[in-house]
């Protein structure tokens, strides 16, 4: 019997990568979480105007949005988009006056005052009284971004990296005032990669090509995370959460490393669930050395019940092989992910107490 020819069968000799769509056909467990073990903070999400590209609040519907969260089994959600003045005013007022407990809104550092031509001296001063104003009508933390190191610079017109002098004075004052520090320090490491046929987030890149940072004008990879730690070494009085997983999700030894040395630094889990998804044991290992220092979060705006069910299933069971995303291609890289399977005194202090603690929340 003639076999088939399976290259007849495709549209063309090779077919096109982007739309291959291959059909797992592994039997496997699939549990349904509805709600997790206990009720969860979500240490890292984004409810204001700031990443918003036509200035719209990007949850337009506040009650919704807590209806979403009872349903979620979400207690509290931290807002990191206060920015500073008018609009973290506007913040507080939406989200956590208006609806006590459910809600904690960081502010910002107006890193743009580094350009300011009268010297180095009176910028940081500018951004201590922000701060100090920020505290007082009631921010629970500092976000700094990304942009510190890839984009914010001087007057000089040179890059400001995070263990920049005037950055650490500025960060010392936030520990002055009891104020958290939420730091994202580069990104992706595939980010920083060449674009060619071995990077693993090509897809992503393709959609979002101003995501890449492996040019000249930036710094390495190796170079913001070195500069990050010397950052959070050199203001101790200051408490530090990682976002993304210490921003370093695909080497959870290096971020047990930085644990074991850094006593003030600590790490959320926000927008890496694709990465550690696909590692749980190291993660499991990760958690298990440093169970007070792990802040749930997922950095999933607007955030949906299935965002946060997808979590639980990764984080209270030993499910196999399931999608961390509905898309039909992954954005985070073409793979599946597996459940931790936490114990339950671990679950409690990821999910809720370790936020409620770093971030002090009542």
């Amino acid at each position: 019997m003639n076999q088939p020819d399976v290259r007849s069968q495709l549209r063309s000799d090779s077919l096109p990568l982007a739309e291959w769509r291959p059909k797992s056909q592994l039997r496997v467990r699939a549990s349904k979480l509805d709600q997790p073990q206990f009720p969860v903070v979500d240490a890292h999400n984004h409810l204001g105007r700031w990443l918003a590209d036509d200035d719209s609040w990007l949850v337009p519907d506040v009650t919704a949005l807590i209806e979403l969260m009872d349903a979620a089994g979400v207690a509290t959600m931290v807002n990191l988009d206060g920015r500073w003045g008018d609009a973290l005013a506007a913040n507080l007022a939406r989200y956590d006056q208006a609806h006590d407990g459910r809600f904690a809104t960081f502010c910002h550092v107006d890193w743009s005052h580094l350009a300011d031509d009268d010297g180095a001296a009176a910028a940081v001063e500018r951004m201590q009284k922000q701060l100090t104003a920020s505290a007082a009508v009631g921010a629970c933390g500092v976000k700094i971004w990304k942009d510190l190191g890839l984009s914010i610079r001087d007057a000089s017109g040179a890059l400001v990296m995070p263990d920049d002098k005037r950055v650490i004075e500025v960060v010392r004052t936030a520990g002055e005032l009891g104020l958290p520090i939420l730091i994202h320090t580069a990104d992706p490491v595939a980010f920083f990669e060449p674009l060619d046929e071995t990077n693993e987030r090509l897809d992503e890149l393709t959609e979002q090509p101003d995501w890449w940072f492996g040019g000249p004008e930036h710094p390495s990879f190796a170079q913001l995370i070195g500069a990050l730690g010397k950052l959070v070494a050199s203001c101790p009085q200051t408490t530090f959460v990682g976002a993304h997983v210490g921003c370093w999700s695909e080497d959870l030894h290096g971020v047990g490393e930085m644990l074991s040395s850094l006593p003030n630094w600590n790490v959320d889990l926000g927008g890496r669930l694709a990465e550690i998804g696909r590692q749980p044991r190291a993660f499991a290992e990760l958690v298990g050395y440093f169970p007070d220092r792990v802040l749930f979060g997922t950095d999933a705006f607007p955030p949906s019940v299935e965002d946060y069910q997808r979590y639980y299933r990764f984080l209270e069971t030993r499910d196999e092989s399931f999608p961390y995303s509905d898309d039909a291609i992954p954005p985070q890289g073409r793979w599946e992910i597996y459940g931790c399977a936490l114990e339950p005194h671990l679950l409690q202090a990821v999910y809720a107490d370790n936020a409620r603690r770093v971030f002090k929340l009542g």
